[in-house]
């Protein structure tokens, strides 16, 4: 019981750098998040946009946001209604209708110096087979992808960037290559290593307190 007293100042310390640790690793990236709507819900797309091929009355949506993975991702925001987006977009045969949400953000997200447009609705009309990136396309150009087809800009928002890296402190850094070591490791890399800490500093106190008990008898 003595060397549990003695070991918990060191085990409260090595815990509180678990902490740091796991603030100074969280991480992010400022990208566009592509939601699918059913009923009143948004899920997050398994499926990037060029391989969905929604139904005619689908409601699709894409939000500018900064997060570390999906569960951290902002959803869009406003209305998501298939019959109020495309209530003047009749059904016509060889084609289907795709309700968009396009929500650009909030300006605590947008690139440095840039300012995002107001959240909008459209309806898109396309043929039968065609996927999402084709219903946007339609209707909310000009999209900017990067050379690994990664959504980089919707109507020309933003001006520049795509899928950069951003620290806690919500500054921008340098987006890892594809393929790059440090590729999605960064966020998780603080857990282990604080319970390592908490590991070894626990088993110092309590060998210490040990050491000193046998001194003393």
């Amino acid at each position: 019981m003595t060397a549990v007293r003695r070991a918990a100042p060191v085990l409260v310390a090595a815990l509180l750098l678990l902490a740091c640790a796991g603030r100074a690793g969280a991480t992010g990236y400022r990208y566009w998040s592509f939601w699918e709507r059913t009923g009143d819900h948004w899920t997050y797309a398994t499926q990037g946009p060029a391989s969905v091929r929604p139904e005619d009355g689908a409601v699709q949506g894409f939000r500018f946001t900064v997060g570390a993975d999906s569960a951290d991702a902002g959803r869009p925001r406003g209305t998501a209604d298939f019959g109020t987006i495309c209530a003047d977009t009749p059904a016509k045969s060889g084609s289907k209708r795709v309700a968009l949400v396009l929500d650009f953000g909030t300006p605590a997200d947008a690139p440095s110096g840039e300012t995002p447009p107001e959240r909008r609705t459209v309806c898109a009309r396309v043929p039968s087979d065609a996927s999402t990136a084709d219903a946007l396309a339609a209707v909310a150009g000009p999209l900017r992808y990067d050379t690994n087809a990664l959504l980089c800009a919707i109507a020309g928002y933003p001006h520049k960037g795509c899928g950069e890296r951003i620290s806690a402190d919500r500054k921008s850094t340098a987006a890892p290559e594809s393929g790059s070591a440090e590729s999605d490791s960064g966020p998780s890399l603080g857990l282990p290593i604080g319970v390592g800490v908490v590991a070894l500093l626990a088993g110092a106190a309590i060998w210490q307190s040990r050491r000193r008990r046998n001194a003393s008898g």
